[in-house]
């Protein structure tokens, strides 16, 4: 059972500190902190104020007032702050109208499984995210007129190996999957940020180092419901910056902040389900897959070049998602495969395991708008029976020119999958799921705010390859 009013108002009689929090369309936290006393029932019906025109992509000056309603279901103990805190996460409403906010992430997540229920297809969503990022020692960057740059260090990283007094066991390029200690420096930092986790009700189903050196980590939370499984990862991603610096480690879940090694992905596991069925197996379907996930994958590759400025929404993205690398660039779906951007794990035969993974999502996603957004696809793909072709049993980072020229492969750059989102953005409109209004804030947001800096500056390598000439 989830939280009421009724418990919460007695969580708070064992804190100092009421901390309400909620996130912007791009995926970022905010919060501002009450007295323990002002933890009252009109809180949680009248809602507080905020000004909405300091938000990125939120109001106009004019039009600033908002509020936020703490969802009770939402409470947890903070594990960070030495004042003992109650933080609640909170729903945004127009105060004039008392409607939710259509720029709302986590409205836009609710609205996505209440759509799931008006198809029919199923009453429940399941998802389970593989989110990596890096635990680096240290890390400096900066931008002018005159100047760029940024530098990383990690006792961990391969670079280091030629330190005078150094004492080996630095992890190579790519060499980073599951080494055990002394390679493996962070094992203890990541069972602490399980730790906490647990501790505010996150389950974990496995932390361990991942493929690249300096640090990279991945932690797996137990699958859960659309809203609530976003609302974990905003919890996950909190808790790791957060356990990170007071072990005297920073965390950053940018998607490529090394060259010449793997970048941090967050696979996403995806089921549908009836009641205690699951609507994606079929023991005589091609992986156990029934026709419902096939069409649902259909959906998936149909729509990916508009899908991945939702899932794959920063500019850094694209250094990850590059042809004949690591990284999942191939519209197609296969078991076993993890060269497809569509890959059926195969692990279990126990119908409650069939699932379908989506590799090419990183962990800069808003992950309210990411799961809602692989949602509508995937519904489109089982209302309109989008067929998905024949599965790739094969590598497909190592076909040959002309049966590599045969598949399809994601754009290479943010501003190219904005582009595509403006051309396919209506399948994302059913159930009032998500707004125009929404969609028109957040690309102009991604062009003006992202791609056209990026475009304008001279890149630092840039001076290697063109100074002299």
């Amino acid at each position: 059972m989830g939280k009421t009013v009724a418990d919460v108002l007695e969580m708070g009689k064992e804190v100092k500190m009421v901390d309400l929090r909620f996130t912007d369309l791009l995926g970022m936290w905010h919060h501002f902190s009450l007295p323990a006393r002002e933890l009252t029932e009109d809180l949680f019906e009248e809602g507080i104020g905020f000004d909405g025109s300091s938000i990125r992509a939120f109001q106009e000056i004019h039009e600033s007032d908002m509020i936020l309603i703490p969802d009770p279901s939402t409470a947890f103990m903070d594990q960070i702050f030495e004042v003992p805190t109650l933080v609640v996460i909170c729903d945004i409403y127009d105060p004039l109208t008392r409607q939710p906010y259509t720029r709302d992430a986590r409205y836009v997540a609710k609205k996505a499984e209440a759509y799931l229920k008006q198809t029919g297809i199923a009453n429940t969503s399941y998802w389970g995210p593989e989110a990596e990022f890096f635990l680096f020692d240290s890390v400096r960057y900066g931008a002018g007129t005159n100047e760029a740059f940024y530098h990383i260090d990690s006792a961990e990283g391969w670079w280091n190996s030629g330190e005078v007094g150094g004492k080996g066991g630095q992890i190579p390029p790519k060499g980073g999957y599951f080494p055990v200690p002394p390679a493996d420096t962070k094992q203890d930092v990541r069972s602490k940020i399980v730790l906490a986790l647990e501790a505010v009700g996150v389950q974990v189903e496995v932390h361990h180092h991942e493929v690249a050196t300096a640090g990279q980590t991945e932690i797996d939370l137990r699958y859960g419901p659309l809203t609530k499984m976003a609302d974990s990862m905003m919890i996950y991603k909190y808790i790791a910056k957060n356990v990170a610096r007071q072990n005297g480690l920073t965390a950053t879940f940018m998607p490529k902040p090394l060259f010449g090694d793997n970048g941090s992905g967050m696979h996403v596991h995806q089921s549908l389900w009836n009641g205690d069925t699951n609507v994606f197996f079929d023991e005589a379907g091609y992986a156990q897959l029934s026709d419902t996930a096939k069409y649902y994958i259909g959906g998936l590759l149909k729509h990916a070049p508009a899908l991945l400025a939702i899932v794959a929404p920063t500019t850094n993205s694209y250094r990850r998602l590059v042809p004949g690398f690591e990284a999942p660039v191939n519209l197609a779906y296969s078991q076993r495969n993890r060269s497809a951007v569509c890959r059926i794990p195969v692990y279990s035969k126990n119908p409650k395991a069939k699932r379908v993974e989506f590799r090419a999502p990183d962990p800069a996603a808003n992950p309210y708008l990411c799961f809602a957004a692989l949602l509508m696809a995937g519904l489109d793909g089982v209302q309109n029976q989008i067929d998905p072709g024949e599965p790739m049993d094969k590598d497909l980072y190592a076909l040959p020119p002309e049966e590599a020229a045969m598949v399809k492969q994601v754009p290479g750059s943010l501003g190219a999958v904005l582009e595509a989102l403006e051309a396919d953005y209506e399948f994302l409109l059913k159930g009032d799921v998500f707004t125009p209004d929404l969609l028109e804030a957040y690309i102009a947001y991604k062009r003006t705010a992202e791609v056209d800096p990026m475009r304008m500056r001279p890149n630092p390598y840039e001076f290697m390859l063109y100074y002299d000439i």
